[in-house]
């Protein structure tokens, strides 16, 4: 093994105690993911992403399974792995919040174990297995793990990548072709799950890393053909599919929605340079107050490898902050390397002391779910439930100047949404909301686009074409549709509420 991998002597002591569970890999693993599905559906879906991505699966599944769709239009916001994952669980465990949530789970894991089997591997069960309770009852990891957004997901197969290539290059000067291919492959669904950044990640990690120590050999030897077969065989093949059905998708998903966006400041969740800097710690309390004795010990222990697990944490984080809009999603790739130094920190605490910490860190993961869940923060549930008890095949739903993400993923609407709104305003061309989203899907299905996208001067004759109208619409624009003709309120809560219209003629 190169002296780079060699682990420290101390770091792989036999286990006592509770390492001694570690010597189970497949326990231990099995146990992470009982740990994760075990509230996985617990909390109603947050909005707008967990409830335009729940979405987006279940048009799927009813769909053709290959084209994303956003209420029946088009949606190249982000690629298909997320929701075949979704799909998949749906089919087999019935359509529900849980089923929307396995895609991040599956990425949690993924991330866990990927990290944990190297881990033990180059420094030992007891570091590995500190690393993974870090990593597993760390607020920031426990929640995205059961946040259904592409995040988690492309974050675990990154992961899983890198430790993968770093398998691959265990041996100067030669590169190991079998895990090269596991790398390549890990870099294509990550491809699949969120885009280029599945292997620009990767190799921004990987590559300067290998030539600070003058092994440019290797990183020659990583670009083997082989490697690029794999990539493309596995992510290639749903790319060029869209681009021969929709000739614009390659400009809007690699261009729009990769370069102009990072270099654009236009969209939303504008934060400062900094911004990531304090929020890794503050999602990753308790366990942070380790932080400062982990930077210490790095300085002090540096090797090979501690420079990797540290310029990892530079790259992800430099990375994301360049552009102005920053999401705390971005920086998930980056929780493998911290907790590996964290744990390293507390190589040097009493076990009761880590004990206690994981503990408390337990109940803070639970206490977060249990408190979303008791809020509901914004659910739509309750309309959507009135609504798939009371509306017949034909019937029409309308959405007034909002979009109740949730809505058609809980009432399993088959139809799409008709969606009144100001769409002639100019300004809706530079904004980063919902109604760019369908004006952008609308794009490559302008038809349907005009079908479903209708003015608000259009609400009070939808209900002429002899179909019964429902109005769901958000509490504080409901005075809206109260005064439309023939309208009847069906439900209300504090959220959202449900008005018919039965079928009219209209002069």
């Amino acid at each position: 093994m190169d002296a780079a991998f060699t682990p420290n002597a101390r770091l792989t002591s036999p286990p006592l105690g509770l390492y001694r569970f570690a010597s189970s890999s497949g326990l231990l693993l099995a146990a992470l993911a009982l740990w994760l599905l075990a509230t996985l559906g617990l909390r109603p879906l947050l909005l707008p992403d967990e409830g335009r991505y729940a979405s987006v699966a279940l048009e799927m599944l009813h769909g053709d399974g290959w084209l994303p769709t956003l209420n029946g239009l088009p949606f190249f916001h982000k690629p298909p792995l997320f929701y075949w994952l979704d799909m998949a669980a749906m089919h087999l465990f019935g359509v529900g919040p849980f089923s929307a949530r396995v895609g991040s789970m599956l990425g949690g894991w993924l991330m866990g174990a990927s990290m944990y089997l190297a881990l033990r591997r180059w420094h030992g069960p007891r570091l590995a297995l500190l690393a993974l309770v870090v990593l597993a009852t760390s607020p920031f990891f426990f929640v995205a793990s059961q946040y259904a957004n592409h995040d988690m997901l492309v974050a675990g197969l990154i992961s899983a990548a890198i430790m993968a290539l770093l398998r691959a290059v265990e041996n100067p000067p030669t590169v190991d072709l079998r895990w090269l291919a596991v790398g390549a492959a890990a870099c294509a669904l990550a491809t699949l799950a969120k885009g280029l950044i599945g292997f620009i990640l990767p190799a921004m990690v990987l590559g300067p890393w290998l030539l600070a120590q003058g092994r440019w050999r290797q990183v020659v030897g990583l670009l083997h053909p082989l490697g690029w077969l794999v990539f493309l065989l596995i992510a290639a093949p749903w790319f060029v599919a869209v681009q021969l059905r929709y000739p614009g998708f390659f400009d809007y998903f690699v261009v729009e929605q990769h370069f102009r966006r990072f270099a654009q400041s236009s969209f939303n969740n504008v934060q400062p340079l900094w911004f990531f800097l304090p929020v890794i710690p503050a999602l990753m309390l308790p366990w942070a107050g380790w932080i400062p004795v982990a930077a210490v010990r790095a300085w002090r222990e540096r090797t090979p490898m501690v420079d990797l697990y540290a310029w990892w944490i530079v790259a992800i984080v430099g990375f994301f902050s360049l552009p102005s809009s920053k999401l705390v999603g971005y920086v998930l790739p980056a929780l493998v390397p911290v907790s590996i130094f964290i744990a390293m920190a507390l190589e040097l605490a009493p076990r009761r002391r880590i004990k206690a910490i994981a503990a408390l860190s337990t109940v803070v993961c639970l206490a977060i779910v249990g408190a979303i869940a008791w809020q509901a923060p914004k659910s739509n549930r309750g309309a959507a439930l009135a609504l798939a008890q009371a509306m017949a095949p034909g019937d029409t739903v309308v959405m007034v100047d909002d979009y109740l993400y949730d809505l058609p993923f809980y009432a399993r609407l088959r139809k799409p949404v008709v969606f009144a709104s100001d769409w002639a305003n100019p300004q809706l061309a530079s904004q980063d909301n919902w109604r760019n989203e369908l004006i952008d899907a609308a794009r490559f299905a302008p038809e349907r686009g005009d079908a479903v996208l209708r003015p608000m001067a259009q609400l009070d004759r939808m209900a002429c074409d002899g179909h019964t109208v429902w109005f769901a619409v958000a509490s504080a624009k409901a005075p809206t549709v109260a005064a439309l003709t023939g309208v009847t309120r069906m439900y209300q809560d504090a959220k959202s509420e449900l008005w018919r219209a039965g079928a009219r003629s209209c002069s």
